[in-house]
């Protein structure tokens, strides 16, 4: 107990309380220390130390992501250990996101949140917010199938990189990996250290990063409890409920995943990856736990090295369940505000645009919002629409993200299960 405060979780729980307590103290939806004006002012300079860990994150997200695929692949030294993962996760990637589809989908038409909106707070979000950039939409919709597909290729990488275009990312990480398995090993010794040495150069830069995690949490924290207060988290209470208990089934269909399949006690897992769900919740990033996941996985899990390094980046990457649930959810319930009826045919269509949508998704804070103006535009609910939960958007990207985690860390012990028995 001495050295408690020594503890990352115990450090970031205490910033998560103390920036709620502070929040809530200047807020003027609280106590009022501070008027709506100030806030604005005083705001981005209190959300400053967390924009720069977020940044710090993204800066190495992608050449952490490159070099941990690539060397989770060659690691085995086995073309054929490729194809053995490949062949079980990706299904497995894409049942998951189905279920959790359907999940956020069955709790926004059993809870009907929509019904509960006051009118009066529709009309005044409406009237006092920004219009919604949905630029997104517009080049969705513009660029054919085939142009879509052939875009996956990334062929100008740098412009990739520049646009955290995370699964060209992956896709070329899976070539170089497999190309150079394929190569002799004596002449990818070169290539295999310099890999490894992006690989340590992002990882420090991260551990940096991570030095300020309770700084970086207080401020976020603290920043989204003054500028939304305790009356906005009210209003929209039965959409949260909707999201947060979707997100929960979600996340016991994962515990029994583990026990069924990953032959694990689903307390046990609970138990060893609760640092990475407080990470993962305190920050909104995936891809800020990317190493602590990692290391949870090969040291508490006992995963394989090379399924570990291979499945947490790639999942950090690909396997967005807990946004695409949130995603689908939150489609359902604007439809109910604005009244646009959803046949089954419509809900399967915004279940399968979701799940290719969540696919490839930046592993960073906010970046759902964006693509759930995708599927609103094609079903004919005004993306403004979003401006009625992008109140409350952060609380509850700190539990999808949470959820998203999660589902990487379950996808790898299930796979080390299953590949162990193979070999058998």
């Amino acid at each position: 107990m001495k050295n408690l405060y020594k503890e990352l979780w115990f450090q970031v729980m205490t910033a998560m309380v103390m920036g709620l307590i502070v929040g809530l103290v200047l807020s003027p939806f609280g106590l009022g220390v501070l008027s709506e004006t100030v806030v604005e002012h005083v705001a981005p300079w209190i959300a400053l130390p967390g924009n720069l860990f977020l940044a710090m994150i993204k800066m190495v997200v992608i050449p952490l992501v490159l070099s941990s695929i690539i060397l989770g692949i060659t690691s085995s030294e086995d073309i054929n250990f490729l194809k053995r993962v490949s062949m079980r996760i990706f299904p497995y990637f894409v049942a998951t996101t189905m279920a959790a589809t359907a999940i956020g989908a069955g709790t926004a038409l059993v809870i009907q949140p929509g019904n509960y909106i006051d009118s009066t707070l529709i009309a005044d979000v409406m009237e006092n917010s920004p219009e919604v950039d949905t630029p997104v939409v517009e080049t969705v919709e513009e660029q054919h199938l085939t142009d879509r597909l052939i875009d996956l290729i990334p062929t100008n990488y740098i412009k990739s990189a520049l646009n955290q275009d995370m699964l060209a990312t992956v896709i070329l990480a899976l070539f170089i990996g497999m190309a150079m398995v394929a190569v002799a090993p004596d002449r990818m010794k070169p290539m295999f250290e310099f890999i490894g040495a992006v690989q340590d150069i992002s990882m420090k830069i991260i551990e940096w990063a991570m030095k300020l995690a309770p700084i970086a949490v207080f401020a976020l924290i603290c920043n989204i409890t003054m500028r939304v207060g305790v009356g906005a988290i009210v209003g929209m209470a039965a959409y949260m409920g909707a999201v947060v208990l979707g997100l929960l089934l979600l996340l016991f269909l994962y515990l029994f995943i583990v026990w069924a399949l990953g032959r694990m006690s689903p307390l046990e897992f609970l138990k060893n990856i609760g640092s990475v769900q407080l990470l993962a919740f305190s920050t909104s990033s995936s891809a800020a736990t990317i190493p602590l996941a990692m290391t949870t996985a090969e040291e508490r899990l006992k995963v394989d090295g090379p399924i570990a390094r291979f499945i947490i980046p790639l999942g950090a990457t690909i396997n967005m369940d807990g946004t695409a649930l949130y995603q689908v959810c939150a489609t359902v319930f604007l439809s109910q505000v604005y009244g646009v009826a959803m046949g089954p045919a419509t809900l399967v269509a915004v279940i399968i645009t979701t799940v290719g949508a969540s696919i490839g998704t930046p592993s960073t804070p906010g970046v759902g919002i964006v693509i759930l103006a995708t599927i609103l535009q094609g079903i004919g609910i005004p993306p403004s629409g979003i401006a009625l939960i992008i109140g409350v958007d952060r609380i509850l990207d700190m539990t999808r993200t949470t959820v998203n985690v999660s589902g990487d860390l379950t996808a790898s012990v299930v796979m080390n299960r299953l590949l162990k028995n193979i070999e058998k």
